[in-house]
């Protein structure tokens, strides 16, 4: 299975309606983490930018899956690349304790 890095770029105004459907969103977020569909999730601090390391077979499989988002129809850009490398503490084996 491919990493894919997604790349999306957020409306610079929240309206009533996009700040409505954030739980809702996260909670498919969160789904997505547990079944290792999504490794990642990150939104940068002044909230205009997010970036998601996913896994799937292709784009277009990732791309199906960034449509059904809550959030989707807000989003002002996406981007998808499949990334060649993707390094991560996470990714790492715990360092070992000799205690």
């Amino acid at each position: 299975m491919a990493k894919f890095m997604v790349t999306l770029q957020l409306p610079v105004v929240f309206t009533d309606d996009f700040v409505a459907l954030i739980p809702r969103h996260r909670m498919v977020i969160n789904r997505l983490i547990e079944e290792n569909v999504v490794e990642a999730y990150a939104i940068s601090a002044d909230r205009t930018q997010g970036w998601i390391t996913m896994n799937g077979q292709d784009t277009e499989a990732i791309r199906q899956v960034v449509q059904k988002f809550p959030l989707y129809p807000f989003f002002t850009d996406v981007q998808i690349n499949e990334l060649f490398i993707f390094d991560s503490v996470s990714s790492r084996f715990p360092p070992i304790s000799l205690n």
